[in-house]
């Protein structure tokens, strides 16, 4: 009797190592996993970073150029009213060269 109880926990000590040996290796698999999703993780997070910095410089461009075009339309506005302005002068120096 001593001798079964014996062999059976013998038995079930070769089984629990064999399960240990299997979940040891899920356990290597499942942290190599993980290493890979914190490398690929750590590398979005570089490439979000990066867009960032792009679209940030992006951005201030974007508010330079807008305000490069306000004044440029100033510019224009205050260029077309000198324009009348020399048309209207024109027009009258030639009504007073024939009246001259």
């Amino acid at each position: 009797m001593l001798k079964d109880v014996c062999s059976e926990l013998k038995k079930d000590i070769r089984e629990l190592e064999h399960e240990n040996k299997i979940l040891k290796s899920e356990k290597t698999e499942i942290d190599m996993s993980n290493l890979v999703s914190h490398e690929d993780l750590k590398k979005f997070k570089e490439i979000l970073s990066l867009k960032e910095e792009v679209f940030a410089k992006f951005e201030n461009e974007s508010l330079e150029l807008n305000q490069k075009v306000e004044s440029l339309l100033v510019e224009s506005k205050k260029l077309l009213e000198n324009l009348k302005q020399v048309e209207l002068d024109l027009g009258a120096n030639r009504r007073w060269n024939r009246a001259s």
